[in-house]
């Protein structure tokens, strides 16, 4: 059966739109209308926080409490053996906890800009495989790869490739996570969670 959907079959009093001339005030009258509100979308942009949601989205489609199929987990879909390396023994616990989540992430990027410091100072700027080479592209790189995968691609200009399980390769993380601001990620070569009870 082709039946049209009409607007007017759907409104409610409560969700009603109020139909008023500016300056008017409406008839709910808790909301004085001046002028009109301008759309707003919202944006994180290259932000940091823009760098940690486009690569939680990437990753897991920002679900914190999701575990693919090889077993990673979270938002940001850790291996079990990175978590135990920056200090996260528990992965029930970890999944569980969105905070811990996000502070996993920030250790394992500290964690990683120390390992790349040298690479970052080198490349930065440069292109590679028609990509130019920003902190950012190579820090979301080293999550999806290791360090020590990305440092083998950056030296060898290209060449030494890596790509995980589901074919999402060093090079296409280089690319798109390039120019967001990771200036707040220090590097720390013994970068830690700090677990608070």
């Amino acid at each position: 059966m082709n039946k049209s959907i009409k607007a007017k079959n759907y409104t409610s009093p409560r969700y009603a739109f109020n139909n008023v001339s500016h300056g008017e005030v409406s008839q709910d009258n808790l909301f004085p209308i001046h002028e009109p509100i301008a759309e707003f979308s919202p944006t994180l942009g290259k932000s940091f926080i823009g760098f940690k949601e486009a690569l939680g989205f990437k990753e897991s489609g920002g679900d914190y409490f999701t575990v693919n199929s090889f077993g990673y987990l979270g938002k940001y879909q850790f291996g079990k053996e990175t978590l135990k390396m920056i200090g996260i023994y528990n992965p029930v616990h970890f999944l569980k906890n969105p905070e811990l989540q996000e502070k996993a992430f920030i250790a394992n990027a500290e964690r990683n800009k120390w390992i790349l410091r040298k690479d970052i100072k080198r490349f930065s700027g440069k292109v590679v495989n028609g990509t130019k080479i920003t902190e950012s592209g190579i820090l979301a790189a080293a999550h999806l790869a290791g360090a020590g995968n990305v440092k083998k691609y950056l030296r060898s200009y290209g060449k030494t490739g890596f790509s995980d399980a589901y074919g999402t390769s060093v090079s296409y993380y280089i690319k798109k996570f390039s120019g967001y601001d990771t200036s707040k990620i220090k590097p720390n070569r013994k970068a830690k969670v700090k677990l608070t009870i």
